[in-house]
C-alpha cells in the first residue's frame, strides 16, 4: 500500500470547511474513490492545530496514474481549498 501524507496549517476559523473538504467522505475522498486502487483517507488534528492527511492507495503507480487522469479535477477542488489554508506541506509517501 503507497500512503501520502501532507501537512495543513488551516487559517482560523476555517476548520469546519477545511475538515468537510478533507475528511473521509469529504470532497477530495469523493473525487478520489472514482478510482479502484483508492484504499481510504484519514485526517487528524495535531495537538499544534495542524491537520495530517494521509490518502492510501494501491501503489504508487496507481496514485500517479489517478493524479494524471484527474488533473483538471484535482486543481479545481485544490483551487476552491486554497482560501481554507494558510500553509500546505507534502510530507512525502510511504510503502507500507
Amino acid at each position: 500500500m503507497h500512503v501520502v501524507l501532507w501537512r495543513f496549517r488551516v487559517r482560523p476559523g476555517r476548520e469546519p470547511e477545511f475538515e468537510a473538504a478533507y475528511a473521509p467522505a469529504g470532497s477530495w475522498a469523493a473525487l478520489f474513490a472514482r478510482d479502484p486502487a483508492y484504499r481510504g483517507s484519514d485526517l487528524m488534528r495535531a495537538t499544534d492545530g495542524t491537520y495530517l492527511t494521509l490518502d492510501r492507495w494501491d501503489s504508487k503507480e496507481a496514485y500517479e496514474a489517478f493524479r494524471a487522469r484527474h488533473a483538471e479535477e484535482y486543481d479545481a477542488i485544490d483551487g476552491k481549498c486554497d482560501a481554507l489554508i494558510e500553509d500546505e506541506a507534502p510530507l512525502g509517501a510511504v510503502d507500507v
